[in-house]
This record gives C-alpha cells, sequence and structure tokens, in this order.
C-alpha cells in the first residue's frame, strides 16, 4: 500500500504575533483580536511636547480711557505765556524803579504763580496744602530780606529752605498714602519751596548798587531792572518760530542786547548790562525748557512756562549784580 505522505503545514506568520509562532488551525488570529481591542478601546493621546513659551516683559501703557500721547514729550509754552512773562518782567521792572517793598509785591505775585505752576507741572493737582507751604516759604523769604541787607541774602535762602524742608518731611510724616505716593509728594513739595525761595532773589538783587563807568551811583534796583529786560527778550524771542539752535542763538542775543540798553539807561554801563543779562538769559532759557517737559497742558504753560524762567534767573541777577558792582 503506497505511502501517503501527510500534508506539511505552511508556517503562517501571524500578522499581529512574535516571529517564529505559528497559529494553529481554528485559533483565533492574534492581530485581528489585538485590531478589534484597539478598536473598542477608547482613543488614548500622548500630550503635546512642552514648548517653551517666550514671554515679553510687560509694556507701560497709559491708564483705561487716556488718550494715547505720540510725538515728542517736549511741548514749548508759545507766544501768550511768553507775552505774559514780558508783562511780569514789565510790572517788575516798574515796581524796582520806584522802592524795595513794591518790588516785593510784585514778587509774590510771582511766586504764586511759580508755586502752582511746579505743583501742576509735576502732575499734582489740585494741592492746596502742598501750594500753601510752598508759597509761605517765598513770602518769608521776602520778609526776612527786606528786614535784612541784600548781603545776607544766600544765608536767608539757605536758612528758609532748612526750616521749611524740616516742616515739609514733618508733614509728610503724616500722609496716610503708600510710601511711593509719599516720595513723590515730598520731592514736589520740596521743588516748589525751592523755586518759589529762588524768586526771591530779585528783592536780594534791589539793594545791590556801586558807581558806575563814570562815576555815577547806579539807579535804584539796577540789576533787577537788567535782569527782567534780559529775561522779556529772552522769552519772546524763544517763542518765535525758529529751528532750535536758532532760537537759542537768537534769544541769547536778544536779552544780551536788551541788558546792555538797559544797563545804559541805569548807569550800569552797557559793558555791564551785557556781562549781567547774557548769564540771566541762560537761566531764563533753562527754565523756559524746564515748562516744556512731559506733555504739559496749556494750564502748565501759564503758571510754570510764565514764571519758572524769572524764577531760575532771579538768583543769577543777585550773583551777577554782586559780580559786576566788585
Amino acid at each position: 500500500m503506497p505511502k501517503v505522505a501527510a500534508p506539511q503545514a505552511a508556517a503562517v506568520r501571524p500578522s499581529g504575533g512574535a516571529p517564529g509562532r505559528h497559529r494553529l488551525p481554528g485559533a483565533p488570529d492574534a492581530g485581528a483580536t489585538s485590531h478589534r481591542q484597539a478598536a473598542d478601546s477608547p482613543l488614548v493621546t500622548a500630550p503635546p511636547a512642552a514648548t517653551t513659551a517666550t514671554v515679553s516683559p510687560p509694556s507701560p501703557s497709559a491708564p483705561p480711557g487716556a488718550p494715547a500721547r505720540t510725538g515728542s514729550p517736549i511741548i514749548e509754552p508759545g507766544i501768550q505765556p511768553a507775552l505774559i512773562t514780558a508783562g511780569l518782567c514789565l510790572l517788575l521792572g516798574l515796581t524796582a524803579g520806584l522802592s524795595r517793598p513794591g518790588l516785593a509785591v510784585a514778587a509774590v505775585l510771582l511766586q504764586a504763580v511759580t508755586a502752582a505752576g511746579v505743583f501742576r507741572l509735576n502732575g499734582m493737582w489740585p494741592a492746596r496744602q502742598g501750594i500753601a507751604l510752598a508759597f509761605a516759604g517765598g513770602l518769608t523769604a521776602d520778609v526776612v530780606m527786606l528786614a535784612l541787607d541784600g548781603e545776607h541774602a544766600p544765608a536767608v535762602a539757605i536758612g528758609t529752605l532748612g526750616v521749611w524742608f524740616l516742616l515739609v518731611l514733618v508733614l509728610q510724616l503724616r500722609h496716610r498714602g503708600g510710601p511711593d505716593e509719599r516720595l513723590y509728594a515730598l520731592t514736589v513739595t520740596m521743588t516748589s519751596a525751592t523755586a518759589t525761595v529762588l524768586a526771591s532773589g530779585l528783592v536780594a538783587a534791589w539793594s545791590v548798587g556801586a558807581q558806575g563807568s563814570e562815576g555815577e551811583e547806579w539807579a535804584t534796583g539796577a540789576p533787577v531792572l537788567i535782569g527782567v529786560a534780559a529775561v522779556g527778550a529772552a522769552v519772546l524771542v524763544r517763542a518765535l518760530p525758529l529751528p532750535l539752535a536758532a532760537s537759542v542763538a537768537a534769544s541769547l542775543a536778544a536779552a544780551t542786547g536788551a541788558g546792555a540798553i538797559a544797563g545804559g539807561y541805569v548807569d550800569v554801563g552797557a559793558g555791564g548790562g551785557a556781562l549781567t543779562a547774557l548769564p540771566v538769559g541762560c537761566a531764563a532759557l533753562i527754565g523756559h525748557r524746564l515748562a516744556s517737559y512731559d506733555f504739559p497742558s496749556r494750564f502748565v504753560h501759564f503758571t510754570a512756562g510764565v514764571s519758572l524762567p524769572l524764577a531760575v534767573a532771579a538768583p543769577v541777577v543777585y550773583v551777577m549784580g554782586r559780580v559786576v558792582a566788585g
């Protein structure tokens, strides 16, 4: 009987099994089973790879509802405040030619505008207590300078500022705001008091006198007349629509020329008047520039823009009067 060879089982590698293993006939397909289990199980996804987020530093923004500010933060006061400054210079010059107490009355007006203007320039408004305190400092300096000779003006100014700084510190200790708010209020109040006391330099300069080039005595209040003429000319020319460099040069030239003319009128001499007026004009332009910073409003222009050129120039008037007088 012939031998019948048994059929050889084909080695079938299951799709889902391990290599080298054989599936018996009738056994379930491991690959199909795994596919069915994967289909029946919920889909699980791996979390996305972590990415490094770039965080930009916060940029300063305007308060909600505030209009966006663009362009240069420096805005010149313009011709109208310059005209008011020139009018105030005229008032100071007229009163200086009359008497020292009359000049002090006009200086009080300048100090009141200065005290309010410095607070408004720094964004603090209303600040009635601080303005009143700064104004009182200037008024005290005026009274003491009227009682003493002009030679004591530096000691009077320093002593008044020392007392007022101590008073401001004591008052700020009672402030209930935060530390930053108290520090800012302290700084602005001291700045306003300093500018107001410096404006009393015009009262001190009134008593400075000497003999002119031809032997005549200086006219009454000669340094003040030269100083206010220089300040008025400088701010008027500075308000003209000229390039910055040309405007500054023309302003200083106008201040020097006005001082020379005034010096000849009050028996100081054209040379002495010009020598006094040039640094006074520089100080007036510095005060004018200070009133132009940080997007100033029209109210700032009509307070700080009017008074700061005179307030900054006042101590220079006193110093240059002493220098020219010898």
